[in-house]
């Protein structure tokens, strides 16, 4: 197999060493609480900054403990487990959102920098990953450095999202609301793509993702930002706790139901 082939569909498990999958299949769950996770990392990241006062760097350092501690929960498991994942999603959307923060404001990189490096540094861990393990299948992240793999580029899909968001709402003139629906068109077309055109499904699954994340961001800045800034009002601390609890609501779903396990396995056509 070629080492830049995506698979578009999940393997078969190898009957003869069988692993599970340790992140969750692709549902419309999957996406619900990925758009819900990117708006809590926008506000929360907001929230603790600003509104409790600890500052960037502060911040940054706190969050970057708890992230890691959520990690080495994550890959200690052996299978999808639905909360020990989605905490780490969250943790990461946050702490991807004080990266980009930090070299803004603190390190005065530009919007535009930052969103090109961000981009590069994506490339290339996937190139990285299509290389090591010949494929970049989200199927079989069923070992160590798959999983390495899947979240260092998940971290950088998140830092390139908030760049790229604060770049279009901000830099570009667009405002919370066009910004959000910009992006909401753009997933449109990848879906579109995906299911009429038959497009790639790994390379669609991570175009969307990568897009999800500034349109979710936009979105949770419109709810949360005051009204003179283009906002509702309504608040980074009530916007937090809201889509906090819908988070905790899906997740408690999908441990009753299971729903979002799928079987995985090293597949010689993977390797």
């Amino acid at each position: 197999m070629d080492t830049l082939a995506l698979d578009a569909a999940p393997p078969v498990a190898d009957r003869r060493s069988p692993h599970p999958n340790r992140v969750p299949e692709v549902t419309a769950d999957f996406w619900l609480v990925k758009l819900l996770a990117v708006t809590v990392g926008e506000t929360a990241a907001d929230y603790l900054n600003m509104n409790l006062g600890l500052g960037l760097s502060a911040t940054s350092v706190i969050m970057g403990g708890f992230l890691i501690a959520a990690l080495v929960l994550q890959f200690a498991q052996r299978k999808y487990v639905p909360w020990v994942y989605w905490l780490t999603v969250v943790l990461v959307s946050v702490v991807g959102t004080l990266i980009t923060d930090n070299l803004v404001d603190n390190l005065g990189v530009s919007l535009e920098a930052a969103t090109i490096g961000f981009a590069v540094a994506l490339a290339v861990t996937f190139s990285l990953w299509s290389l090591v393990e010949g494929t970049l299948s989200i199927h079989t992240i069923c070992t160590f450095r798959r999983e390495a793999f899947y979240w260092l580029a998940i971290l950088f899909t998140f830092a390139l999202g908030t760049a790229a968001g604060d770049l279009a709402a901000e830099g570009l003139g667009l405002g919370y609301l066009s910004a959000g629906l910009a992006y909401t068109a753009v997933i449109g077309v990848i879906a579109f793509a995906y299911f009429v055109f038959k497009a790639n499904g790994i390379l669609a699954f991570w175009l969307a993702y990568i897009f999800t994340r500034p349109m979710g961001a936009s979105f949770g800045d419109l709810v949360s930002q005051p009204a003179d800034a283009g906002g509702l009002g309504l608040g980074t601390t009530l916007t937090s706790l809201v889509f906090l609890a819908c988070i905790a609501a899906v997740i408690a779903f999908m441990t009753l139901t299971r729903k979002g396990e799928e079987a995985g396995g090293l597949q010689d056509a993977d390797r």
